[in-house]
C-alpha cells in the first residue's frame, strides 16, 4: 500500500483536515515525518515498539535465571546485550529512544537485584556504578547516509 511521506507530506494532510503523516516500520526501524531543529522536513527513525517490547521481555527472562549470580557479572552481560543493541539501532535520530531502553532495562535489572531477598538492600546507587562501569555510552554509532556514502575523488 502507498502512503504519502516526505517534505509535502504534513502539509498536503493538513489541507484535507488529516491527521499528522503515516509512519512505517522497515529494517526494525519505525520511519516518521519530523521538523528540524530550522523549521525544515527530517526524516526520523526509532526501534520498533513491538521489538523493544520482545527484547525487554527475553531479558526479563533471562535475569531471572540469573537473579543469584554476582551483579558485576550480570552487569557485564547486559553490557553486551546493550552494545548489541546499539550496534543496530544507533541511527541519527533514535537518541531518546536508546535512552528509554538502557533506563527501562537498569529498571529490569534493579528489580531483579531486589528481588533475591526479602528485604530490599540493593541500593540504586550501587546500580548506577555498575551501570556507569560495565555498560556502553549511549551515542550515535551510524552516520546520516550522505555521509557514509559520500565519496570524495581526486581530479
Amino acid at each position: 500500500r502507498l502512503i504519502e511521506f516526505g517534505r509535502e507530506a504534513a502539509a498536503n494532510r493538513r489541507q484535507r483536515g488529516e491527521r499528522r503523516p503515516e509512519t512505517f516500520d522497515f529494517l526494525g526501524l519505525t520511519h516518521y515525518c519530523r521538523i528540524r531543529r530550522d523549521g525544515r522536513f527530517g526524516l526520523g527513525r526509532k526501534p520498533i515498539a513491538k521489538r523493544v517490547a520482545r527484547t525487554l521481555k527475553a531479558i526479563n527472562e533471562q535475569l531471572r535465571t540469573r537473579r543469584h549470580e554476582d551483579p558485576k557479572q550480570t552487569g557485564i552481560w547486559l553490557g553486551r546485550v546493550l552494545q548489541g543493541w546499539l550496534n543496530y539501532y544507533a541511527v541519527p535520530t533514535s537518541h531518546p529512544s536508546l535512552q528509554r531502553f538502557r533506563h527501562r532495562l537498569k529498571i529490569q535489572w534493579l528489580l531483579s537485584l531486589r528481588r533475591r531477598s526479602q528485604k530490599d538492600r540493593f541500593p540504586r546507587k550501587r546500580l548506577e556504578a555498575l551501570c556507569a562501569d560495565l555498560w556502553p555510552p549511549i551515542r550515535i554509532i551510524h552516520p546520516w547516509p550522505n555521509t557514509r556514502f559520500a565519496v570524495n575523488h581526486s581530479s
